[in-house]
């Protein structure tokens, strides 16, 4: 029997190891973010304490992949492009952003077709937080 295409139902959630494998791959991509000084930039707009950033991301992966809505219930419904234009976040910031999941994931078990894919998709949102910046901030 075939495995649903990623994107399917919960295909994506299992294919990252359900909560566990992502709350791993949320840890991975904060540490990188902690470690790669190319990263510096994006890591000021965070607190020094990561603990509700690295859950506020694991639970939102959760329900953006077909999983379990963990997001919503702990901290309700949220617009990722609309909480971060109170940033002004452009083309830098988000290639940062996203190196540091590149490099996350790679660290992960995950069958190299839904590596490829996950990238592809976060790829998707974080043109739209550049987008939503640019609307508040003007920023190019």
């Amino acid at each position: 029997m075939n495995k649903p295409a990623f994107g399917t139902g919960d295909a994506s959630y299992q294919a990252a190891g359900g909560i566990d494998g992502l709350r791993r791959l949320v840890d991975d991509f904060y540490r990188l973010m902690d470690e790669r000084p190319e990263a510096a930039l994006i890591r000021r707009m965070h607190p020094q304490d990561l603990s509700m950033a690295r859950d506020k991301l694991a639970c939102f992966l959760s329900g953006w992949l077909g999983g379990p809505r963990l997001f919503s219930e702990r901290y309700g419904p949220i617009s990722i492009p609309a909480f971060h234009a109170q940033w002004p976040i452009d083309e830098t910031h988000s290639a940062q952003w996203l190196e540091c999941m590149a490099q996350a994931i790679a660290l992960q078990p995950y069958d190299a077709g839904f590596a490829e894919y996950l990238l592809t998709q976060l790829r998707v949102p974080a043109q739209r937080i550049v987008q939503a910046s640019h609307n508040r901030h003007g920023t190019p």
